[in-house]
């Protein structure tokens, strides 16, 4: 029972998986919600650049119901004028084939986002497999597209009889009205029955959209077994380690910088180091590093400091040491509790000043650190050549 628990695609895709099929050209996508999108622009399109090609039209049918008789004995001439005629119909329609460009290829990206791949190209014999075929012919998909179809037809042929049955009686009665009248009276019903059709289709393409990203879905879900495996795989692969490690040296830089604005004091080199340290008497054995860094990290820690009015002091050879030694979120070493006390004596004093009257404390001076602790120092150079 738990190998077929493991073997059973219950679990979500995983971003790798859903990477891989996005660059094999695998996206959901909905083909009624681009039927609409086009069938809408092409209704925009005509109703916006409907007095241009009118007057196009009317100029190309004058054109080219006027008898010449110069044409009927100049063959090249004729064919000169019917090419121009073409021409003239092109440039007519073309603004609105080139909304209709634009709208085929902005449709597919409203559900799955633009792709392009050029796997779907290269020849794939499993394509041509008709065992295959069959089996896709007869499957769960095939028969909802069945429904679908059936559905779409029933939902748009109601539409279309009753926008018909609403207008039946003036459309009978056309024959007898002047030719302008007629002309204007069927351009009406044509677009109420547009607006009417592209209102059924919207319907279908609303529900249609969910059921493509269900689909899609179910389709690229998982076992536990494959999850395991890809898994597995994705450690072993040395990219996707160093990405790991690069996410997670990211989140704990950001936690460290979150830490600043809780220490009590920022001891500086004063320019390449930087560290942050908290004490509180009776919570804490000792006092702890919450944040260090050197250079553009230094500075950053300085500014944050700066921001939330912690107190600064420059002790270059402490800061050093404290940075070579402590880790983060760790006490500081035993053999600095003397340096870093004398700087949290002087930072508590003036904090109890707060502006009140008498001398302002005095900053210490002269701290001292051990040669050893400090990585600048002969002392340490020395043990590291050892």
């Amino acid at each position: 029972m738990a190998e077929e628990s493991d073997l059973e695609k219950s679990e979500q895709a995983s971003s790798t998986r859903l990477e891989k099929a996005y660059e094999e050209g695998d996206v959901p996508r909905s083909k009624e919600l681009a039927t609409c999108v086009l069938l809408f622009t092409a209704g925009m399109s005509v109703w916006g650049l409907g007095y241009h090609l009118n007057s196009a039209l009317k100029d190309l049918l004058s054109s080219g119901l006027t008898f010449d008789s110069k044409l009927a004995f100049n063959p090249e001439a004729g064919l000169s004028r019917t090419s121009d005629q073409v021409i003239d119909l092109l440039i007519a329609f073309a603004p609105l084939g080139f909304a209709l460009m634009i709208a085929a290829l902005a449709a597919p990206v409203l559900v799955g986002g633009w792709n392009f791949s050029t796997q779907l190209l290269t020849p794939n014999l499993e394509r041509l497999d008709p065992i295959k075929g069959m089996g896709n012919l007869f499957s769960k998909n095939s028969l909802v597209e069945l429904v679908k179809s059936i559905a779409k037809a029933t939902l748009i042929g109601v539409v279309a009889y009753f926008v018909i049955s609403a207008d039946f009686p003036q459309l009978i009665t056309l024959s007898l009205v002047p030719v302008e009248v007629g002309l204007a009276k069927t351009g009406l019903f044509l677009v109420k029955a547009f607006i009417f059709i592209v209102g059924a289709l919207v319907v279908i393409a609303l529900v249609d959209v969910p059921y493509q990203l269900y689909r899609y879905a179910e389709k690229h879900k998982m076992s536990r077994q494959e999850l395991k495996q890809e898994s597995k795989e994705g450690n072993g692969n040395p990219e996707i380690k160093a990405k790991i490690r690069q996410q997670q040296r990211e989140m704990s830089r950001r936690r460290m910088m979150s830490n600043v604005q809780k220490a009590d004091v920022i001891i500086t080199n004063p320019t390449h180091y930087s560290v942050a340290i908290q004490y509180k008497e009776g919570d804490m054995r000792a006092p702890m590093l919450l944040a260090k860094g050197t250079d553009t990290l230094a500075l950053r820690i300085r500014e944050i400091a700066k921001e939330h009015e912690i107190l600064i002091l420059e002790s270059p050879k402490l800061a050093r040491a404290i940075y070579a030694n402590t880790e983060l979120d760790a006490e500081i070493p035993e053999s600095l509790y003397l340096a870093v006390a004398e700087i949290l004596a002087f930072v508590f004093q003036v904090k109890n000043f707060n502006g009140r009257s008498g001398a302002y404390p005095t900053q210490p001076h002269n701290i001292v650190v051990p040669d050893e602790l400090d990585p600048l120092s002969n002392t340490k150079q020395l043990e590291l050549a050892s």
